[in-house]
């Protein structure tokens, strides 16, 4: 089949991979139709996360069809049409008890705090990913989701991963009627956490980000303001200013690791690898939030010391919440925002693009070229999606 093959930093290709097969009875085979490029695998692609093994296949976030079943599968049967979670979870241990699904106890043997991802490196499992023709999908009875028929693909595979993590952003903010939400980053979370933020009764909902593209794209798509960080000087002074010197009522930092904004911290938790990952949104964050408020983070850091100012969130009285998002709890009511027209995932998709072309794709996306917000990879297997594959080879 083909399937991503990561090669070192900043070097991936499409390349020929045995086929996966059932190797546990509860082990299900997808065919892949639909799978995204997500920010978190440009962490992946730049070579920041440990122990990211050569040949291993990217991708967490993926639909398909099921093609195959292990003899104890009783929910799932050939032909369905499925979503993944990107994480892999038990559904019986203390924490998936607790619908912590991206803690499962079980699925991550070389972690103490998350649980299974796909495609995200052995510091995650080891999983493959779903960037490929087929997948293998352990406890396929937990975590696949039927997808509803009236449903597409285009927005399903937003609801493996981005779609929720934004919507959980929001949720985690304990966001109340008329807040004022700050969303630092533009990418697809950041888009999903702002239009999430209105969803939860937010009066005022502003993006930060330094590219005007995305910029200009969360505006429209979200309905909120933007502030172009480059422009502004201090951040957290801006914002008190926009604020009448409070600060916003919730931060969210939909960055992570890689964020750009601060020389020291691009020095040494990108460069230098000091640190895990320049914390510069989670900084802005917490000098940003007023007194009392609430700091929301989903965007992906590491494990190890990160240079934050928890004494500036002490002293303040800040609530921060965090985690990896627990997809499946989600799904149900995401869909139904769907159905009643409050989120149209799709719309974010600016690229389609063959599998084949996956190197060239991700280039595209890492380098923010060619005002690139979210890439889909189509297999050449994906049946009749195969023909809306477009090049981006211009």
């Amino acid at each position: 089949m083909l399937a991503t093959n990561y090669r070192g930093p900043y070097r991936i290709r499409a390349s020929q991979k045995p086929e996966p097969v059932i190797e546990h009875p509860g082990d299900a085979i997808v065919r892949v139709t639909r799978a995204c490029i997500c920010g978190s695998d440009l962490h992946l692609y730049h070579g920041l996360v440990p122990d990211t093994r050569i040949g291993h296949t990217f991708g967490h976030e993926f639909v398909g069809i099921v093609e195959e079943v292990g003899s104890a599968v009783e929910t799932l049967k050939p032909g369905d049409r499925v979503l993944v979670p990107f994480n892999l979870f038990c559904g019986s241990c203390f924490f998936c008890q607790k619908e912590l699904y991206s803690n499962c106890h079980n699925t991550n043997p070389e972690a103490t705090a998350v649980g299974g991802i796909y495609g995200y490196s052995h510091t995650t499992g080891g999983y493959d990913g779903g960037q490929a023709e087929f997948v293998r999908v352990p406890m396929a009875d937990v975590g696949p989701y039927k997808i509803p028929d009236d449903i597409e693909d285009d927005d399903a595979v937003l609801l493996t991963d981005a779609l929720p993590t934004g919507y959980q952003a929001a949720e985690m903010g304990d966001i109340v009627q008329g807040d004022t939400v700050v969303v630092f980053g533009a990418g697809p979370v950041g888009i999903f956490a702002a239009k999430s933020a209105w969803l939860f009764g937010a009066g005022r909902v502003i993006v930060v980000d330094h590219v005007d593209y995305r910029l200009d794209f969360v505006r429209g798509y979200a309905r909120c303001e933007v502030i172009n960080f480059r422009e502004v000087g201090d951040v957290a002074l801006h914002i008190k200013k926009m604020t009448d010197w409070l600060g916003a009522d919730v931060c969210i930092d939909a960055v992570g690791c890689e964020a750009s904004g601060s020389l020291a911290q691009t020095i040494t938790g990108r460069w230098t690898m000091l640190q895990a990952g320049a914390a510069t949104a989670l900084f802005w964050a917490i000098n940003s939030v007023r007194k009392g408020g609430n700091v929301s983070i989903v965007g992906v850091y590491g494990p190890t010391f990160n240079a934050v100012p928890i004494g500036n969130a002490l002293n303040k009285g800040i609530t921060m919440r965090m985690n990896q998002a627990a997809v499946k709890r989600h799904v149900p009511h995401l869909i139904e925002h769907i159905r009643q027209g409050h989120l149209s995932p799709k719309d974010i998709i600016t690229h389609r693009v063959p599998l084949e072309e996956v190197s060239d794709a991700y280039h595209i996306f890492s380098s923010k070229y060619d005002n690139c917000i979210k890439t889909v990879l189509i297999p050449p297997r994906a049946g009749a999606a195969r023909a809306t594959a477009t090049s981006i080879i211009h």
